[in-house]
C-alpha cells in the first residue's frame, strides 16, 4: 500500500536568538544571587521589599517537575502586612505590586500553559495572567492585543498542567508579553502558595499539508528546551517522526504510536529552524 506523508506546514525553531523570545527562564533553573536573597532569573518579584525583614515571597524549589528546581511564590506576614507573593515576567514595581515592563514577544499564542501547585489558608485565591501589547506611537500608549486569566480554584496537592486561553481584542501582532502569578487574591492569607514550572506560550495547532489533521500540534513554538508533539493523525498505523535543519540534514528520527504524544528534546540543537516530517501508511517496509 502506497505511504502516506504528512509535512507540518510550520517552522520550529530551536534556541530561539531574533528580536523576539520564548518565555524567560520558564523552567526557573536559573536564578540569580541578590545579595541577601535570589529571584528567577528575568523575572520580577517582591523579595526586594520583604528581604530587609528576612521575609522572602520567591524562593527556589527542588527538585522541579522536570528538570532541577521550580518557583515557590508564597503570601507571608511582614511588619506591615501580609505581602503577596507575586511575580512578574520583567520589572514589577513593588510598591504599587503592578507590572512595569514584560519581555519582547512577536507572535499569537493561544494559551500560556505550565505545571502548577497551590493552595490558600484563606478566602482569597491568586491568578495567573498574561497580556500581549503593542506600542502605540500616535497615542502615545500600548495597545492591548490579547489577553487571559486564570482565577486559582480549591487546591492542587501534585504537580498538575494549567493553561491560560488567550483572547485576542486587535489583530496584528503584539511587541510584548507579560507575565503576572499570584499566590493570593486581594485579600492574601499568610502561607498561600503557587508553585510554577515548565512554563510555555503555546502556537496553534499545526496546519498540514496534503491532509487535514487539526488535533496535531506543536508546543512550545519556538523553543528552548524541547518541543511536545501531540494529537492525532488520520491513520492506525504508527508514524515516523523526522527532524530537518534548514540545509536538510536530518537532526533527530524517531516512530510513535498513533495518537502522538512524545517530547523531542532540542537542548544539544544549534540555534536555528526546523522543520518536521511525519510519515505513516500501514506499509511499514515502506517506511526509511
Amino acid at each position: 500500500m502506497m505511504k502516506k506523508t504528512l509535512t507540518l506546514s510550520m517552522l520550529l525553531s530551536c534556541c530561539y536568538l531574533f528580536s523576539q523570545a520564548q518565555i524567560p527562564n520558564p523552567g526557573f533553573e536559573n536564578w540569580d544571587n541578590m545579595g541577601t536573597y535570589s529571584n528567577p532569573t528575568g523575572w520580577g518579584t517582591m523579595n526586594n521589599t520583604t528581604s530587609a525583614a528576612t521575609v522572602f515571597t520567591a524562593e527556589k524549589g527542588t527538585p522541579g517537575s522536570a528538570g532541577s528546581s521550580y518557583l515557590k511564590l508564597t503570601s507571608k506576614t511582614t511588619s506591615a502586612g501580609v505581602v503577596n507573593g507575586i511575580a512578574v515576567s520583567g520589572k514589577l514595581d513593588s510598591l504599587t505590586m503592578q507590572p512595569i515592563s514584560g519581555f519582547s514577544y512577536t507572535l499569537r499564542p493561544v494559551s500560556l500553559s505550565g505545571k502548577w501547585q497551590h493552595m490558600i489558608f484563606g478566602t482569597s485565591q491568586g491568578s495567573v495572567s498574561v497580556t500581549l501589547t503593542k506600542w502605540n506611537s500616535g497615542s502615545g500608549t500600548r495597545d492591548v492585543i490579547g489577553s487571559g486569566s486564570v482565577t486559582l480554584s480549591g487546591m492542587v496537592m501534585s504537580w498538575a498542567s494549567f493553561s491560560v486561553p488567550i483572547t485576542y481584542a486587535l489583530s496584528g501582532n503584539p511587541d510584548t508579553c507579560i507575565i503576572v502569578m499570584k499566590a493570593s487574591g486581594s485579600t492574601p492569607t499568610n502561607n498561600d502558595y503557587l508553585w510554577v514550572d515548565e512554563l510555555s506560550l503555546d502556537e496553534a495547532p499545526a496546519v498540514v499539508m496534503n491532509e487535514t489533521v487539526p488535533s496535531l500540534g506543536v508546543a512550545p513554538n519556538p523553543s528552548v528546551n524541547a518541543w511536545y508533539i501531540h494529537g492525532a493523525m488520520q491513520t492506525t498505523a504508527r508514524v515516523q517522526l523526522t527532524l530537518l535543519s534548514a540545509l536538510g540534514e536530518i537532526v533527530y528520527k524517531t516512530e510513535a504510536d498513533n495518537p502522538l504524544d512524545i517530547r523531542i528534546d532540542n537542548r544539544q540543537l544549534p540555534a536555528g529552524n526546523y522543520l518536521l516530517l511525519c510519515i505513516s501508511g500501514h506499509d511499514r517496509q515502506a517506511i526509511q
